[in-house]
């Protein structure tokens, strides 16, 4: 049954539509405040870097390995697929619990309220310091509903059809892209100093931390130093995340045992360099110092005085705006493919199975629209990507373990494509997405448990709404 309702989707999306979901999904707004914290966190130049390498590097072994299991499976769901495939429905309905409830919905509201920091630059009211409404400890403010009027707008696009959302995707990501590369040219070749340079890299490794009180450095090492890294890691594994989002539309993309994978090989190499060479940028422009200490985080917009003079802070503002307008495009789309898959085997709402005159699941659209609204309501940016950031790596552990499963379990399956570096690679990515698991639980407890807690609480909503054998 599953599949003849996989053929009411429209294979609209070619490999440029694929590439440019994961690019346009990965780059949102991290990359243009997450340094600072990474920088005061770690406080040298060359663990910025660095950080930032190895968040990249990560994300391309997950995604390589990511590229077995889309061809093995190309259909609607994705990363929900492959876990059913290799364990059974209940980690499945975990992940797509925990998928609703906080992975892409939190994703969805953390990329919104960026959204509205930034539009709040270049028109003060919308910022959110305005507030419109308190009552009690609740405080609801113009930041807010910019951001949740973002995400009502870009649902109701998508549930035209997947071709206004493609469109949109394709265009927003090529001058995102072009935009960021003229900032890494521009700042390279116009600003930068070789002071500021020999300046940030003299003391490259030696590391500290920026106390926020005193507004002033101390040294770290030892566990000092592996929670300062665990706690910066945060920022860039989440700006380096949604790669997956290509996965979950892969009954609309041609030909998907060959255009999913090397979607997602070429788009997180084509956003790992972009990171790392932006990074490089603001170190060759901004000394440390204004980058840890950045208004609001927003390291991209001193660059941009750097480079630009005055008019550069509007430059910029526009930049994000656009950015995070795309990356919410992507996962908007990307998102409501999973509850559809996941409704298909009875673990869902109902009304979240049916397709649209237009060809969309729109019902798990506006489901999804409605959750992420809410969660506009309830925290903070940081707070969001703790939150959302555990889960994601426990789920990606999962996956790709479920490679090494799936060898044993269907060894005649074909696989059109294999996961690069097998066995070696996709270990090393467990080993080191679990030790930064286990380091934030212990440095951050009270939001990345929360984390965890929501996702545990599936378990009792999976026996009593599961379907009667």
């Amino acid at each position: 049954m599953q599949e003849e309702n996989q053929e009411h989707f429209k294979r609209e999306l070619g490999l440029l539509d694929g590439t440019m979901l994961v690019v346009g999904s990965m780059i949102g707004s991290g990359i243009f405040i997450v340094s600072a914290d990474i920088a005061r966190q770690v406080g040298s130049a060359g663990w910025l870097t660095l950080i930032w390498l190895i968040s990249g590097l990560i994300t391309i072994i997950a995604a390589v390995s990511y590229g077995e299991l889309s061809a093995m499976f190309p259909k609607a769901g994705g990363q929900y697929v492959y876990l059913k495939e290799a364990y059974n429905k209940l980690i499945a309905f975990l992940y797509g619990w925990s998928f609703f409830a906080v992975i892409q919905t939190g994703t969805i509201a953390a990329v919104g309220v960026a959204f509205s920091k930034f539009a709040a630059y270049l028109y003060e009211p919308l910022s959110d310091e305005n507030i419109l409404y308190e009552i009690g400890s609740f405080k609801l403010n113009a930041a807010q509903l910019v951001s949740i009027f973002t995400i009502i707008l870009l649902t109701y696009i998508n549930s035209r059809g997947v071709k206004n959302g493609k469109i949109l995707q394709t265009v927003l990501t090529i001058i995102k892209i072009l935009s960021l590369l003229g900032l890494i040219v521009f700042g390279l070749t116009l600003a930068a100093k070789a002071s500021v340079w020999d300046a940030n890299w003299a003391d490259a490794w030696n590391t500290r931390v920026f106390d926020k009180e005193s507004g002033s450095w101390m040294p770290i090492g030892g566990t000092g130093l592996i929670t300062g890294i665990s706690a910066a890691m945060v920022g860039s594994l989440f700006s380096s995340d949604a790669w997956n989002g290509v996965t979950f539309i892969a009954g609309e993309i041609k030909n998907p045992q060959r255009n999913v994978g090397l979607s997602l090989f070429l788009g997180t190499f084509i956003v790992t360099i972009i990171y790392v060479l932006t990074n490089i940028m603001y170190l060759a422009v901004i000394p440390l110092e204004e980058i840890a200490t950045a208004k609001s985080d927003r390291v991209a917009v001193v660059a941009s005085q750097y480079i630009f003079g005055n008019i550069g802070t509007l430059i910029i503002a526009i930049m994000i705006m656009i950015s995070t307008f795309a990356c919410n495009n992507g996962l908007i789309m990307a998102g409501a493919r999973v509850y559809y898959t996941m409704a298909k085997d009875g673990l869902f709402f109902k009304k979240a199975a049916v397709l649209n005159e237009s060809s969309v699941p729109a019902w798990a659209l506006w489901a999804q629209c409605f959750w992420a609204s809410a969660l506009c309501l309830t925290g903070k940016y940081g707070d969001l990507l703790d939150f959302v950031i555990i889960i994601v790596l426990i789920f990606y552990i999962l996956t790709i373990y479920g490679i090494f499963i799936l060898r044993r379990k269907m060894p005649n399956t074909e696989r059109p494509y294999k996961a690069f570096g097998y066995p070696f690679l996709p270990m090393l990515y467990i080993i080191t997405a679990a030790a930064i698991c286990v380091s934030l639980l212990i440095t951050k407890f009270s939001t990345c448990g929360w984390g965890v807690l929501i996702m545990l609480t599936g378990i009792p909503v999976y026996y009593f709404t599961k379907p009667k054998e």
